[in-house]
């Protein structure tokens, strides 16, 4: 089996092209493929490998200062996922388009994947589901709007219509891996929302970690890679 490692982190990165560099060096040494997005405001990426050579990628991002708290979620696949390695220098991250939206400073409250359960389950929580409608087509949480969005870029422009129906209202929202969350739940807090809340490590560590028995999970969780769909205990459908 192939090890597959999704991870992002917000923290500042004074030179991304540097950080970029060392880490294609250390990526194509160990045969890793996949894709690593930088910018100044932090990483975010999908990889794969030999768990020994991602365990070098890894401890290689960790060293950067402000990335010691880098979380990591892995799973496997029965054969190698990406076609290339691809690390791109980005604006953003994960784009959402709009100035000034800063998750180190502003950003909902984290809820862990064995709580997770008990917000769905409150009448008077508005869960969404914060990714593109074809990702929700494959699988979500019974309940969770889906926004119906192409691309997150189209997030803002849909929550700033039902700003005022969301006015007061206790907001949870999750996406693949937690990335798109963080940034939502700030723009959300920026607006003026006061108890807005996201699945930490998104539907990937609620997989994980939430026995079959206690899942609500409907479907298979849509990734970006050869495999197309997780299960229950981050099953490979491919």
């Amino acid at each position: 089996m192939v090890c597959v490692a999704a991870l992002y982190h917000f923290a500042p990165i004074a030179d991304p092209a540097r950080v970029r560099e060392t880490l294609q060096a250390i990526c194509s040494e160990n045969a890793i493929k996949g894709t690593l997005l930088l910018a100044s405001e932090g990483v975010n990426g999908t990889i794969a490998g030999e768990r020994e050579g991602i365990d070098r990628v890894i401890g290689h991002i960790h060293s950067l200062p402000g990335f010691a708290a880098l979380e990591v979620k892995y799973s496997a696949a029965r054969t190698m996922p990406f076609k290339r390695l691809k690390i791109k220098v980005k604006r953003e991250i994960v784009t959402m388009g709009v100035e000034g939206i800063d998750p180190r400073s502003i950003v909902g409250t984290y809820v862990d994947a064995s709580d997770w359960n008990a917000l769905l389950s409150d009448p008077d929580t508005v869960v969404i589901d914060t990714r593109n409608d074809f990702e929700v087509q494959a699988g979500s949480f019974p309940g969770a709007i889906n926004p119906e969005t192409a691309s997150f870029r189209q997030f803002p422009s849909w929550f700033n219509a039902r700003a005022d129906a969301f006015a007061g209202k206790r907001i949870a929202m999750f996406c693949t891996g937690g990335i798109r969350c963080e940034k939502a739940t700030a723009y959300a807090k920026a607006l003026g929302v006061e108890e807005v809340y996201h699945l930490k490590g998104g539907i990937l560590k609620y997989l994980e970690e939430v026995p079959a028995e206690q899942s609500l999970w409907q479907g298979d969780c849509f990734v970006f890679d050869e495999r197309e769909a997780l299960g229950l205990g981050l099953e490979p459908k491919k």
